[in-house]
């Protein structure tokens, strides 16, 4: 583990000074960003869509007992865009785009094609490393953003229809609870988990040893870690954020 996370600090500190020194060609960051981003749109929405249904139908429900079904926008809303959604459209994103990560660059690794583009000179970091990476961290950001959209426009659409809350109040309710400081929270966090997810799935593919089956392992790994790391991380910023 100890090893692993050495690595990453010294993936990480070469992937930064080849951007200050000698950024990657924007054509490669822009085949990264229709990669990550655009492919990955339909899974977030659907995502977020039936999470903000569920916790609407749930929340709605339970506090109908209470006379207080009124308060289901303000919870749904906080709920979405300060945990949920920042944390489930990363782990979407670390299962897909992650494992895709470590997939490509581990065939490579194992069929020396990383060795290959050393030996004519090039940077692996610069060519392979850095667009990947930027694009992660800029794409997942905006995921969060349009997935929190969609989860709050599911939650609308159970509270109208089943739960005969007016979209007006629904809407009305939510802007009066939700700040501008939980929103920055929200994307704040994407941005952390975005670069966890890339340092943790370039790291593996890199490092990946043993043909098929070690490219297999390497993408588990990477699922696994990328994971952890989100749902571990999301507690430490959360208390950070509480704190600020």
């Amino acid at each position: 583990m100890l090893e692993g996370l050495g690595e990453m600090a010294l993936l990480s500190r070469d992937a930064l000074r080849q951007l200050l020194a000698r950024p990657p060609e924007w054509r490669l960051v822009v085949d990264q960003l229709e990669q990550i981003g655009w492919r990955s749109l339909s899974i977030v929405n659907l995502t977020a869509l039936f999470t903000g249904m569920v916790l609407a139908l749930q929340l709605g429900n339970y506090l109908a007992r209470f006379g207080a079904k009124m308060f289901v926008s303000r919870i749904v809303g906080m709920s979405l865009v300060r945990e949920m959604g920042p944390v489930l459209t990363a782990l979407m994103i670390g299962g897909r785009v992650g494992a895709g990560i470590t997939a490509e660059l581990g065939s490579m690794a194992v069929t020396e094609q990383i060795d290959a583009v050393r030996a004519l000179g090039a940077s692996p970091i610069r060519n392979l490393v850095l667009p990947r990476m930027l694009a992660i961290v800029v794409m997942l950001p905006v995921l969060t953003v349009i997935g929190d959209l969609v989860g709050v426009l599911g939650g609308l659409f159970i509270s109208v229809t089943e739960l005969r809350v007016g979209a007006d109040f629904y809407l009305n309710s939510l802007i009066q609870v939700l700040l501008l400081g939980d929103v920055a929270s929200g994307i704040g966090k994407s941005f952390f988990f975005a670069y966890f997810i890339g340092i943790i799935a370039c790291r593996n593919g890199l490092g990946t040893t043993g043909g098929a089956d070690g490219v297999g392992r390497a993408t588990t790994a990477t699922v696994v870690a990328a994971s952890i790391t989100v749902l571990v991380s999301d507690f430490f910023l959360t208390k950070l954020f509480l704190l600020t």
